[in-house]
């Protein structure tokens, strides 16, 4: 059963780095959106092309721009925190109990 739990808890740990490096590759979306960088620079694409479809869903779903300030990098965030907090910490005391 131990087994089962290290993997239980690699899930977790590798769940919980993925959302922290997508949550920081959010806030540089929302850093660039301040300025205006180069379209073609390969750095500011891969940002786009990694954020743009939870971005796109969540501006789809929720009408999140207020006077043309778009929040959905904020709920989007928040999501974030949400599953470290919840999923991340679920699956980490999951693990412990079966060990």
């Amino acid at each position: 059963m131990f087994i089962f739990a290290n993997f239980l808890n690699a899930i977790a740990s590798l769940l919980d780095i993925v959302l922290t490096i997508f949550m920081w590759v959010v806030i540089a979306r929302a850093i660039l959106s301040w300025v205006n960088p180069d379209p073609y620079n390969p750095i500011v694409r891969f940002i786009h092309n990694i954020t743009e479809p939870v971005l796109y869903r969540v501006r789809r779903l929720l009408p999140v721009s207020f006077g043309g300030i778009d929040i959905s990098p904020i709920l989007v965030f928040l999501a974030i925190i949400f599953l470290q907090t919840f999923v991340v910490k679920s699956l980490k005391m999951l693990a412990m109990r079966l060990l």
